[in-house]
């Protein structure tokens, strides 16, 4: 009896150690997890592609819930007029009237939405390796919340409004690369305006060469890239002034996330980080 109650209390004793270790190991995983790295190239790479096409396939799968989208875009309509704010379709018409103007905003709407992104995580990943991670996340969570949004509610933009008199620029002027008019239209869902992803990334993007740019009026372009993603984003006719509010709002919540993960704001971490092993 007594050896059995030596070897139970034996027993006992050596499968508690790994559990207690496991606890012990618990809080330095999270701490490694949460300690800035130097991002590897074939894994960003990689990370950014599939998430791209993640973010397209869900976003262009969400049903599009045509009759949904128009009402509610009267509702916004609606209520930016009670609020006073309600100018889209003059901007509309005004900028379009200035054929140079309105083509050249019709390919930055197109274009510059991906390449400055792009460039700006290129910048980070080269010349801010330890701020990387953590920005990058902002953009990431931005983008997966506002694919909630897609989902709950569905937005037609101004130029698809009934009884609407907004232009649709792309139409009107035939320019290319617009996946919302012409023939491209069918790949895209288009009643996924709420929240504007121009805007929460444009504003990503300038906040972040804001805050970390050292050149002067590099800092001021930063500031001044959102601000005319705006006003591009509604000469086109393409969101509505509440669908921006939807993307700041947005990337409120990717800076919330990057904050509680991190501990701090993603500009308040060390600009380098040692390597680790051979570097990538």
């Amino acid at each position: 009896m007594g050896d059995s109650t030596v070897t139970s209390l034996e027993d006992r004793e050596n499968t508690a150690v790994p559990d207690s270790l496991t606890a012990s190991e618990r809080p330095r995983l999270l701490r490694r997890l949460r300690t800035p790295r130097r991002p590897r190239l074939w894994f960003e790479i990689l990370l950014i592609a599939v998430s791209y096409w993640t973010y397209s396939l869900i976003r262009n799968a969400v049903p599009e819930q045509r009759a949904q989208a128009l009402r509610n875009a009267d509702w916004i309509w609606r209520m930016e007029h009670h609020l006073g704010i309600a100018v889209e379709e003059s901007v509309n018409h005004a900028v379009n009237s200035v054929t140079w103007l309105i083509v050249g905003m019709n390919y930055y709407y197109a274009t510059l939405h991906f390449i400055v992104t792009l460039s700006v995580l290129v910048w980070l990943f080269r010349c801010h390796p330890g701020r990387y991670a953590a920005t990058r996340l902002v953009l990431f969570a931005t983008t997966g919340v506002a694919l909630v949004g897609y989902y709950l509610y569905p937005l037609a933009p101004p130029r698809l409004m009934n009884g609407g008199d907004f232009v649709d620029t792309v139409m009107v002027h035939q320019t290319w690369g617009s996946m919302a008019s012409g023939d491209l239209k069918h790949m895209s869902n288009q009643y996924a305006a709420m929240p504007s992803m121009h805007i929460g990334w444009s504003l990503w993007c300038g906040l972040t060469i804001f805050a970390l740019a050292s050149v002067p009026w590099v800092r001021v372009l930063g500031l001044l890239y959102p601000v005319a993603t705006l006003l591009v984003i509604v000469a086109t006719a393409n969101h509505f002034w509440l669908d921006a509010v939807g993307g700041v709002l947005c990337l409120l919540f990717g800076f919330t996330v990057a904050r509680l993960w991190y501990g701090t704001l993603p500009y308040r971490l060390p600009r380098t980080v040692p390597h680790r092993g051979r570097p990538s």
